[in-house]
């Protein structure tokens, strides 16, 4: 095995690399290095091995050390590293993944514009939505709705569409034309009524958003089925069916922003299929490749698709790297595995509910004012004091953060919200090893805060 000088790499690291989502001046030269990975499991240069209970970022769908997508990769690598798909040119992973993709997607779905991260998708899906209401006729329909603590990537146009205040205050102006309505988040924001009662109401915050706009403006809204980012905010079943009447009401087009419940993490394809909904354009990336290369994409419905091809001539939007045919390769391959190995089955029929039993036994915990499921998404909601449910000063969450990593396992932070999404692959006596160390990491917290002994 690989010997690492731990403290040479951490001074290296503080000297001249800057991290996604770190204040690097409090990181220092503190950071941990992850070297090795297998199954659920990294391990950092020090010998430790963790619990890896976010999938790296929401995308290690299959879990590591997966020696066929590595073997596709070096197979597509050896026979063309590269070559791009601009100007009337393909290759054949990009066009069997396209077909893949659609072959899964919702048959209104059969065409697919591929780039390098859930960011790009978001940045085409603006694009798109643009050009499409230019080619109907109606070019002043450029309005983007979203949702307040949503999350759609960090670029100028990723970051616009979410609607995260701290990512608005350092971007300086963002994009014109996007605005924000309520998320359906009951917990934080709706516990005076019942779950149905404010799922509508959220909903209805868009009907509002577009006559206070003027139907003539707005083009779309955009969602995740379930908020990731913004702490696994799970909607009230009422919610998506009201959103999608009134968007057909409305005639808007509605795009699912699929980066991190897309590729099996509600125990279907897609979270649009659990909620039953008809998107017009579904970014995706993340599981599409269990983020062993970068590749993602816009599955793109056949009202806009149709309307592009018919009437749009030249589409000026690309990248470099859209369509990858290494990654393309990798992801076709995930695709396939996730096939014969049944984990969309998996995930809904095993590891979803034993997690939603397991994950619930969390709620007695002295720190702990809800626990939250939906297939391998969770969240616990940190409180000071469970009758009241009244929060925390901001920062326990990220220190309950730091006591998982030393505890064993990776947990995320959003506030004083802790959230996991583990990789589907995961088992029984994993999910029970999942909750006895977040339970833990729960009573490391509650210690520091004097609350336990």
């Amino acid at each position: 095995m690989h010997q690492y000088n731990t403290q040479e790499l951490r001074q290296q690291d503080g000297q001249h690399h800057l991290h996604p989502f770190t204040d690097t001046r409090e990181l220092g030269s503190n950071s941990r290095i992850i070297t090795g990975a297998e199954g659920i499991y990294i391990h950092d240069s020090e010998g430790n091995r963790i619990l890896d209970a976010m999938a790296g970022l929401w995308c290690v769908n299959l879990g590591y050390g997966r020696q066929e997508l590595v073997e596709a990769a070096t197979a597509q690598m050896t026979e063309l590293p590269y070559y791009n798909n601009f100007f009337k040119t393909a290759h054949p992973p990009a066009i069997k993944l396209a077909k893949k993709l659609t072959e899964l997607a919702p048959e209104h779905i059969n065409h697919v514009f591929f780039t390098g991260s859930g960011s790009e998708s978001n940045d085409t899906v603006v694009r798109m939505v643009r050009r499409y209401w230019q080619l109907k006729g109606q070019p002043e329909k450029t309005v983007i709705i979203g949702r307040r603590n949503g999350y759609h990537g960090s670029t100028v146009a990723g970051a616009s569409l979410g609607g995260m205040a701290p990512m608005h205050e350092q971007g300086g102006p963002m994009l014109p034309d996007v605005e924000h309505i309520a998320q359906p988040y009951w917990f934080g924001e709706g516990r005076e009524m019942s779950p149905e009662e404010f799922g509508l109401l959220a909903a209805r915050s868009l009907e509002q958003k577009i006559k206070e706009l003027g139907v003539n403006r707005v083009a779309a809204f955009i969602a995740e089925p379930v908020q990731g980012a913004g702490g696994v905010i799970i909607p009230p079943e009422s919610y998506w069916p009201e959103i999608q009447r009134i968007c057909d009401h409305y005639g808007i087009l509605l795009i699912a922003d699929e980066v991190i419940c897309g590729f099996g993490r509600l125990g279907q394809w897609f979270g649009s299929q659990h909620f039953n909904i008809k998107p017009d354009l579904m970014p995706v990336a993340k599981g599409l490749s269990s983020g062993y290369l970068p590749i993602g994409g816009v599955l793109v419905g056949d009202r806009v698709a149709d309307t592009l091809i018919e009437q749009g001539g030249e589409f000026y939007h690309g990248f470099t790297y859209s369509g990858h045919p290494a990654c393309a390769a990798v992801a076709l391959r995930n695709l396939e595995l996730m096939e014969e190995e049944n984990v969309l089955e998996h995930v809904r029929e095993e590891a979803a509910p034993y997690f939603a039993e397991r994950w619930a036994s969390l709620a007695d915990h002295p720190l702990v004012g809800e626990t939250r499921s939906l297939g391998l998404l969770g969240a616990l909601e940190l409180v000071a004091d469970k009758t009241t449910l009244a929060r925390f000063e901001p920062g326990i969450g990220g220190r309950c953060r730091d006591n998982c990593f030393n505890t064993g396992i990776v947990m995320r932070s959003v506030g004083e919200t802790m959230v996991v999404s583990p990789p589907l692959v995961i088992t029984r006596a994993e999910i029970d090893e999942l909750v006895r160390l977040a339970r833990e990491s729960l009573d490391a917290t509650a210690r520091q805060l004097g609350i336990m002994d």
